[in-house]
């Protein structure tokens, strides 16, 4: 099993004021993917479930399945279609290193609620303020990914997408839309869970992901 930094997080943070593009990451998963002798199953959560689909796009031979939690694949939704989704996800406000605080606030709120941000213990808040820019900066670029539908259509892995029922409501049209245009996938969500359904109920989720990979 490999569960790798993302970049700019763990050991090498990323510069801030440095641009960045998320598909960075996705060279790097799929140069890891190139490595290993068999096809493996690919796991992410929210930017890490966006990079997990990406990278089966890139290697479909290499996958062999996917399960992400609420992956941020805001592509998948459509003017006229889903415009009250795509207003919340254009919500938030870009990045300003003079004032990180006010950009992790919107973020993590949009997210979790209002409040979530003050409430974080001071340890939290702080690893979030290290890791700020980088986290916006894939904000930024995912933004304006446009990978459609029918271009996730081409994963043909067994895929779960996983989405708590109490998660903000543009992801929940993130991840049926996800569900539903991929032509191997199923959708099963959570009741009582929201974005960070993987930390909160972690045993739960946990499950479903190792039965998903028993049964592919």
């Amino acid at each position: 099993m490999l569960a790798p930094d993302l970049i700019g997080y763990g050991a090498e943070p990323w510069p801030d004021g440095t641009p960045f593009d998320f598909h960075a990451d996705v060279d790097r998963i799929v140069g890891m993917l190139d490595e290993l002798a068999t096809p493996t199953h690919l796991v992410g959560h929210s930017y890490g479930g966006l990079v997990a689909l990406q990278a089966a796009l890139a290697r479909p031979a290499r996958v062999k399945s996917v399960a992400v939690y609420e992956p941020v694949t805001f592509g998948v939704l459509e003017p006229g279609e889903d415009d009250a989704a795509l207003a919340s996800v254009h919500q938030l406000a870009p990045y300003r290193l003079e004032d990180p605080d006010a950009w992790l606030s919107a973020f993590v709120d949009w997210w979790n609620g209002p409040g979530a941000w003050a409430r974080l213990p001071a340890d939290t808040q702080a690893a979030f303020r290290r890791t700020g820019w980088k986290l916006s900066e894939e904000v930024r670029s995912l933004a304006l990914d446009r990978t459609t539908r029918a271009q996730y259509g081409a994963i043909t892995a067994p895929t779960l997408v996983l989405v708590g029922a109490n998660t903000q409501p543009a992801e929940l049209r993130v991840a049926e839309r996800l569900a539903a245009a991929l032509p191997n996938a199923r959708l099963q969500r959570f009741a009582g869970m929201g974005h960070m359904g993987p930390i909160t109920h972690a045993l739960e989720v946990n499950a479903a992901i190792c039965a998903h990979i028993a049964a592919s």
